[in-house]
């Protein structure tokens, strides 16, 4: 129990002022954050879409090549257009959230003659197969560099969340009743006062 007395009582109304204050700082925090959220995640939930329907057609377009060139011939152009991918990795910061933001280095769609195969011997299926997943590793690299960035800005929202939750449900009511008491032990001791001055004039002018 905070002894009551009107230094208390002040402390507590500063406090209690800089409690709030916190709250809205950190209301204003989540909001821009939620907003650089939603900014982020749009294209990458249209990317993801795009990317799903890709891989439909270029799975449709395997299976065709697949039964008309058979699985020898199809899996023996996997081994001789083996390639490594550029991927820079760099550490960014977006309203204070730290994220790994990624460089890529294409292009990753290759014409016909760039292939290490004579393409004029395969069929149209193939050859669309293959550009179809080309697109689709290009595609998952660009939703790749805001993945983190997401990530890291929902684990942020939800951090800023909790902290509000705590200084609005747990801090700053406890505060508010400790004034609350004071006050009104403060008003009653004052009321006391008041009346046994009034008493002791009462006396004082009856004698």
């Amino acid at each position: 129990m905070i002894h009551p007395t009107r230094t208390n009582l002040l402390l507590l109304k500063d406090k209690a002022g800089s409690v709030a204050n916190s709250i809205a700082i950190l209301k204003a925090r989540r909001q821009a954050l939620i907003r650089e959220f939603l900014a982020v995640i749009t294209p990458v939930l249209d990317s993801r879409e795009k990317i799903r329907g890709k891989y439909r057609r270029g799975l449709d377009e395997l299976h065709l090549s697949r039964g008309i060139e058979g699985n020898d011939f199809v899996e023996s152009l996997v081994a001789v257009n083996q390639r490594e991918v550029g991927v820079d990795v760099i550490e960014k910061n977006a309203m204070g959230v730290r994220y790994r933001d990624l460089t890529v280095y294409g292009p990753f769609v290759r014409t016909p003659e760039q292939r290490h195969y004579d393409y004029a011997q395969t069929t149209p299926h193939l050859e669309e197969a293959c550009f179809l997943f080309e697109t689709i590793v290009e595609s998952i690299l660009e939703v790749a560099v805001f993945e983190n960035k997401l990530k890291r800005l929902g684990e942020e929202i939800l951090r800023v969340t909790r902290r509000v939750r705590v200084l609005e449900e747990r801090i700053h009511p406890v505060i508010m009743r400790q004034i609350k008491t004071i006050a009104q032990y403060i008003s009653e001791r004052e009321r006391e006062s008041h009346f046994r001055l009034k008493r002791f004039k009462d006396l004082r002018g009856q004698e």
